[in-house]
């Protein structure tokens, strides 16, 4: 048994030594072949550039480049196109003064401004660009949608849809809050700030909102005040305090179009 240990710790040693001499030639090999006391200082440079690259410079945060005013093939619309393509939706059928917007007020409730796909036609750098506005019309519960061409700055298309329910915008998310606010329905919701908060919730201003489209072929029973969800324009709308909880609001559905709200269940 001795024996045997003996011989197991010979190899140990033997590799250790292996690994030594290794070592030795590693850095043999790695050492410049003249190193003496006068060129410490370069090497002392070296190894603090090679220090340097491995940790490499500070970021710098620059500028961001301007925005020119026109975009280039799929490059998101830029400011003064969104601005040209909305004036001229707007200024044309009368759009303006014919519908009205989610508060009733004059002109449609725009609910986005998108660059819209190239025609099968178009090819190369000269191809032109166009943008896609989509509005609501809350006077006909009609959906507009108008396509520009950036480069003329004319009006293509105009294509007008009922009973199509797109994504809401900030601007309905936020009125549906402040009816289910003044609403009897929102009584539960101001208690619940309140508790949250210790203050009393006075508008939608105060709470963080998302949402959605409230759609009644989803349920089993829909309640007799929402039943023209759909042609109608009905959210669900989601609340949170501002840095603090959420407020579950789901069962309560906002007809934006008759400015009422239901409960489901």
């Amino acid at each position: 048994m001795r024996k045997l240990v003996r011989r197991h710790l010979g190899k140990v040693v033997a590799g250790g030594a292996l690994a030594v001499a290794a070592t030795a030639a590693l850095l043999a090999v790695t050492l410049p072949e003249q190193a003496g006391a006068d060129d410490s200082g370069d090497r002392a440079a070296a190894g603090s550039a090679r220090q340097d690259a491995a940790v490499g410079r500070e970021g710098v945060v620059e500028a961001a480049p301007e925005e020119g005013t026109k975009g280039i093939g799929s490059d998101p619309l830029t400011d003064a196109e969104t601005e040209l393509a909305q004036k001229a939706a707007l200024n044309s059928n009368g759009l303006r003064s014919s519908a009205r917007d989610v508060e009733g007020d004059r002109g449609p409730q725009r609910l986005s401004t998108n660059l819209a796909e190239s025609e099968p036609d178009d090819s190369g750098a000269d191809a032109p660009r166009r943008a896609q506005i989509v509005y609501y019309d809350y006077k006909k519960d009609t959906v507009i949608t108008k396509t520009v061409n950036l480069d003329s700055g004319k009006v293509e298309s105009t294509e007008q849809a009922q009973n199509v329910q797109p994504p809401p915008g900030k601007e309905e998310l936020t009125e549906a809050a402040q009816l289910l606010i003044a609403d009897e329905h929102g009584k539960g919701l101001k208690q619940d700030y309140k508790k949250a908060t210790g203050k009393d919730l006075s508008g939608p201003g105060e709470l963080e909102l998302s949402g959605f489209v409230f759609r009644k072929e989803t349920i089993k029973s829909v309640p007799s005040d929402l039943t023209e969800c759909g042609k109608h324009r009905c959210l669900q709308v989601v609340t949170k305090v501002k840095n603090g909880p959420w407020i579950d609001t789901r069962s309560f559905v906002v007809d934006l179009s008759a400015r009422t709200v239901g409960r489901l269940g």
